[in-house]
């Protein structure tokens, strides 16, 4: 289900818990407002999100809003320290959230989570940004894209705001990071709406996407790859552990793919699609060596958009039907797949089951590299996992409240108010 935010968002409701395995998440109230603190920024360290500094001395308390640990939003006074969460409160459920800046869609998820438990989607709020089309001829954001930006950040802060998130962190990925211009409108942003991003490197990306395949699949799954197509880049990574022994970031994306290869043409020819297929096999096939050093995996994984939409034209079970159905890509039928799309024009791929109409652009793009990954690294079926990038983020950031590296932020205030 989803319903329109009022940014032209849509929020959408968890997906409905599969029979037999619990009971949904409870339904969202109405929510009181939550009330402001300055969080801290966010950097990557030791390939893991770690908190700067702590909120600003004096700043208020955080409202308790469903699961706030009472007391466990302010340090010591004066001493810039984020507050700690206290042993008798690590297992107490948090309401969490994480925004996701991508090429494409930035994206509001929230959960209920709590030390040694399933985050619970709550709540998702989507909005089709398109980020990677407002860059200029330099890649720059400049004027339009960072308007733009700031706009969506607000409503989505407004968003977790009504839905009593205590904790928020934000993050950007391949269209920001390679902007020219990157950190400073993100200096501005951060300005304007209160919010400090983190700029995700892409290997950071990768190790965060294969931490949440890891907890989603657990340890019997043996040695995995797991891979990941975004608007902007290709993720790959491979291991026996949480964080894995090889990972790689490529400039693969779909999104960015379809702008700089396949033209005005609908469907495209057949010349550009041969191109584009050498293209992703030089990029790809440098990782392949580097992966045998590890082994053949006992699993391969699938993640993103782009993975389940394939899956889903090749018959995998609708999402409607939960979260735990088993739902692969075999390669054969990935080959049909990609064969049938790139015949297709943007508006018979958006008929097709689970494309939509915003996506139906760049999914050729998908295909390619989807298919063109799977015969590089001989995988005869890849495995979808639900859980991905923001995920990752939200168990990295759990690990570290339940773990008392740092406390629970509230929402940050606006324009330094």
């Amino acid at each position: 289900m989803s319903r329109r935010g009022p940014g032209g968002g849509e929020v959408d409701a968890p997906e409905p818990a599969e029979v037999g395995w619990g009971s949904a998440p409870a339904p969202i109230q109405d929510p009181a407002p939550v009330s402001a603190q300055d969080p801290a920024p966010m950097v990557m360290q030791d390939r893991a999100l770690v908190p700067v500094v702590g909120a600003a001395p004096g700043s208020p308390r955080a409202a308790a809003g469903p699961g706030s640990p009472a007391g466990a939003a302010e340090g010591p006074e004066g001493s810039g320290r984020p507050a700690q969460v206290h042993a008798s409160q690590r297992d107490e459920p948090m309401r969490l959230g994480v925004i996701d800046i991508g090429s494409n869609t930035v994206h509001l998820l929230v959960v209920d989570a709590h030390r040694g438990g399933q985050p619970q989607p709550a709540a998702s709020v989507r909005i089709p940004l398109r980020l990677v089309e407002l860059l200029d001829g330099e890649g720059r954001l400049a004027d339009n894209g960072e308007r733009a930006l700031t706009a969506c950040i607000h409503e989505l802060r407004t968003h977790a705001q009504n839905l009593n998130v205590v904790d928020l962190v934000a993050f950007a990925t391949s269209a920001v990071r390679e902007a020219p211009d990157g950190d400073d409108v993100l200096a501005r942003v951060r300005a304007d709406t209160g919010l400090a991003v983190t700029v995700l490197p892409g290997e950071a990306e990768a190790r965060l996407t294969f931490l949440a395949v890891r907890r989603w699949f657990g340890w019997s799954a043996g040695r995995l790859l797991a891979l990941d197509i975004g608007g902007g880049s290709l993720e790959i990574g491979a291991g026996m552990h949480e964080d894995p022994d090889v990972v790689a970031s490529l400039p693969l994306g779909a999104s960015r793919l379809t702008r700089n290869w396949l033209g005005e043409n609908d469907p495209p020819k057949r010349s550009e699609l041969n191109a584009l297929r050498r293209y992703v096999r030089a990029q790809i096939a440098p990782v392949v060596g580097s992966l045998y050093h590890v082994g053949e995996p006992t699993r391969a994984v699938a993640t993103s958009k782009t993975f389940r939409s394939l899956a889903r034209i090749a018959g995998a079970a609708p999402y409607g039907r939960g979260t735990y159905v088993r739902r692969s890509l075999r390669r054969a039928d990935l080959a049909e797949v990609a064969a049938r799309v790139c015949r297709m024009s943007a508006s018979e791929r958006a008929a097709l089951p689970g494309v939509s109409a915003s996506r139906a652009g760049q999914l050729v793009a998908g295909a390619v590299v989807a298919s063109e990954a799977l015969d590089l690294l001989n995988l005869d079926e890849v495995e979808i996992c639900p859980w991905a990038l923001r995920e990752g983020v939200i168990l990295r950031r759990l690990d570290q409240l339940t773990s008392g590296l740092d406390g629970p932020r509230a929402l940050p205030p606006v324009g330094g108010v």
